[in-house]
């Protein structure tokens, strides 16, 4: 079945794409930017979200501005069979912020799992990295570390008005 933005939908969307309005009631400040109810903003923010229109509603916070200036990628390599148990446990760590598992690409690069740890020094998450290690014990065979150097992108796509 075909399914196209209405112009609401398209307005919705303009409206949100710099971020949600940082107010104790976004919703309801879209509605009445809009001119209607906010139960129909979610109505149709969650519409959008099941037709894959919009991929995901979330914080993308700032690391830097929050003063988390050292961003640290780390990558591990452990036994695919042990991956899923592994990544829940590391995923677990209260400074993990997002914990995935990618495709080795050997024979340059080994790491399968990646855990994305902040801080407020480079030694700071390097402590953190060292806690990962610990918990994985004998089933990591080899790891490291990426800093980010810079912001390289904090937005989604675009749609023009």
């Amino acid at each position: 079945m075909s399914w196209r933005l209405d112009d609401i939908d398209r307005r919705l969307v303009l409206a949100t794409q710099d971020g949600l309005p940082l107010v104790p009631r976004p919703y309801h400040q879209l509605a009445a930017r809009l001119g209607i109810e906010p139960s129909e903003v979610m109505e149709r923010l969650l519409r959008m979200l099941a037709r894959g229109v919009i991929r995901r509603i979330g914080a993308v916070p700032n690391h830097y501005a929050i003063g988390y200036t050292a961003n640290g990628m780390s990558v591990w390599d452990v036994p695919d069979e042990a991956i899923d148990e592994l990544g829940v446990r590391v995923g677990e760590l209260d400074f993990v912020t997002h914990c995935y598992h990618r495709p080795r690409r050997l024979p340059e690069w080994p790491y399968n799992l990646f855990a994305m740890v902040h801080g407020g020094s480079r030694v700071e998450v390097l402590h953190q990295v060292d806690e990962i290690a610990r918990l994985l014990g004998s089933a990591c065979r080899a790891h490291d570390v990426l800093f980010s150097t810079e912001i390289l992108k904090k937005t989604g796509l675009r749609i023009g008005s």
